[in-house]
């Protein structure tokens, strides 16, 4: 498995957010995580990339423990966090924000070399790249945001709800570029509300409640679970 999270436990504001939390991702899948709001998806992803620090339990990835790690030696390790808010830099280019996100290899003579494979994913980036983050639309913004983080050069690449307020022609555009982001050879762990849609692009998934993983099989297995059906999936 390229990633490998065993037995984890997280508290944020001194609740528990995630309670001996076990998932794992091997190389060149795509899983999803799914849960209702609060189900603590948000923390897992986090406690991985080094975001918030487990208070027991384990974190590897490629057969090293990075739990206790701060999040930008997590980002050295081939690690790419996409968050719910993105996190861009609204009053900077894209080009800029394209920039930021090789600065891990500021000092490599061929630091932006990732940007053609981000343009071949998000055509329309190329053709704003002077134009100011905060000016581009939500959809937009989401692929400038999955842009940046393609250019640290991950191994694995995380998403949190990369669909969230996104126009419903622009979603399409993003799943088909996360299958292109596999297709490259980047591994992709998958939060996501759109689960039926997540389902059909996904090996695997996994099911949390209350910060525990309540169910777990490949992805359609998952499509076809009554409870699942009934509770994420509105049939």
């Amino acid at each position: 498995m390229l990633l490998e999270v065993s037995s984890v436990t997280t508290t944020y504001q001194g609740l528990v957010a995630l309670a001996e939390a076990s998932i794992d991702v091997g190389q060149g899948e795509i899983v999803v995580v799914a849960g209702a709001n609060g189900a603590g998806k948000s923390t897992l992803l986090k406690s991985i990339a080094g975001m918030e620090r487990p208070r027991s339990g384990e974190v590897t990835f490629a057969g090293e423990r990075i739990d206790g790690l701060s999040a930008h030696l997590v980002t050295k390790r081939g690690i790419a966090f996409v968050p719910e808010n993105r996190r861009l830099f609204p009053r900077l280019s894209v080009a800029d924000n394209l920039r930021l996100g090789s600065y891990l290899f500021r000092r490599d003579a061929d630091r932006e070399a990732p940007i053609e494979r981000v343009f071949g994913l998000f055509p329309r980036l190329r053709e704003r790249l002077e134009q100011r983050a905060e000016t581009l639309s939500g959809g937009e913004q989401q692929m400038l945001a999955i842009g940046r983080a393609l250019m640290t050069r991950p191994k694995l690449l995380m998403l949190d709800e990369p669909s969230q307020g996104i126009a419903p022609k622009l979603v399409d555009e993003i799943f088909e570029a996360i299958l292109a982001t596999r297709a490259a050879g980047v591994t992709v762990l998958l939060v996501e509300q759109r689960l039926s849609e997540s389902l059909e692009i996904a090996d695997r998934g996994f099911i949390l409640q209350t910060g525990r993983v309540i169910l777990s099989g490949p992805a359609n297995e998952l499509r076809e679970n009554a409870e699942v059906r009934k509770a994420y999936l509105g049939m």
